[in-house]
C-alpha cells in the first residue's frame, strides 16, 4: 500500500523542507498550498527530481468547503495514513491597535483549519487503526510574543487540541504530536535583527527548516511509536518559560 502523507502549507519554508523529507522516506506527499502555484511546482520537481512523488493538492486551509471538497476524493481512494498541520500565517501588531479582520483571519487559518483539515483525515486513519498527526505550532504558542497576541493565541489552541486528539485516539494507534519551532529561517522572520536576536538563543542562531523537518520526519514514522501528546521544541535551547 503506498504511504500517503499531507502536508499543508507544503510550497514553503518549513512545509516545503517537510514534503521533501517525507518523500526521501518514501511517502507519496500530497503537497497542500494556497496560491504560488510556482513554488508549487518547484517543490513537485525537485521532489520527483530525487526519485520521490509528489501531488499537489490546492486549496485555503482556514476554507472549510474548499478543504472538503479537496480531499474528499483523495481521502476515498486511499487515506492518508500521516498528516502535517503546518500551514499558517501571521498579521502582527499590538492588541489595542489590532483590526478585528487581523486576529479572526489568524484564528480561523491557523486554528481552524486544525479542524478543517485533521478531521476528514482523522477518519481515514480510524478506520486504517493507524495514523501520525504532526501539528507545528511556534514558540510564540507556548509563552506569547508581543504584538502578535492573535498569532500566539492561534498556536497555544493547536497545542491543547493536539494533546485532547493524542488522548482520544491513542488507542487506535493514531498518535498526535506538536512540533515547536523558534526562529527558522524562513521568510516568515525576515526583517527581523537576527544578529541581535541570536544572541539570546543558546546556539547563537537560527535554526534551519531542514532540522524542523527531520523531528517531523521522526514523528511522521513507525519509529515513532511511543510518542503521543508531546510538545517537541526545535529553538537552539531558547528559554519557553
Amino acid at each position: 500500500m503506498t504511504k500517503i502523507a499531507l502536508v499543508t502549507g507544503a510550497s514553503r519554508g518549513i512545509g516545503r523542507a517537510c514534503a521533501i523529507a517525507l518523500a526521501r522516506d518514501g511517502f507519496l506527499v500530497w503537497a497542500n498550498y494556497r496560491s504560488n502555484q510556482e513554488a508549487a511546482d518547484s517543490l513537485k520537481a525537485e521532489i520527483e527530481a530525487a526519485g520521490g512523488a509528489c501531488k499537489l493538492v490546492q486549496f485555503d486551509v482556514g476554507d472549510a468547503d474548499a478543504v472538503a471538497a479537496a480531499l474528499a476524493p483523495l481521502e476515498d481512494e486511499t487515506p492518508a495514513s500521516v498528516l502535517v498541520n503546518n500551514a499558517g500565517i501571521t498579521r502582527d501588531g499590538l492588541f489595542l491597535t489590532m483590526p478585528r479582520e487581523a486576529w479572526e483571519s489568524v484564528i480561523q487559518t491557523n486554528l481552524g483549519s486544525f479542524y478543517n483539515v485533521t478531521k476528514p483525515v482523522l477518519k481515514g486513519m480510524f478506520k486504517a487503526k493507524y495514523g501520525r498527526i504532526v501539528t507545528m505550532s511556534s514558540i510564540s504558542g507556548q509563552q506569547g510574543n508581543k504584538g502578535q497576541a492573535n498569532y500566539a493565541a492561534s498556536k497555544a489552541g493547536l497545542i491543547a487540541a493536539t494533546k485532547s486528539v493524542a488522548q482520544e485516539y491513542a488507542r487506535k494507534n493514531i498518535l498526535a504530536n506538536v512540533v515547536c519551532p523558534g526562529f527558522i529561517a524562513t521568510d516568515m522572520v525576515e526583517g527581523l535583527p537576527e544578529k541581535e536576536i541570536s544572541k539570546m538563543i543558546p546556539q547563537r542562531r537560527f535554526g534551519k527548516p531542514e532540522e524542523v523537518a527531520e523531528v517531523v520526519a521522526f514523528l511522521s514514522s513507525e519509529r515513532c511509536g511511543y510518542v503521543n501528546g508531546a510538545v517537541i521544541n526545535v529553538n537552539g535551547g531558547l528559554f519557553t518559560g
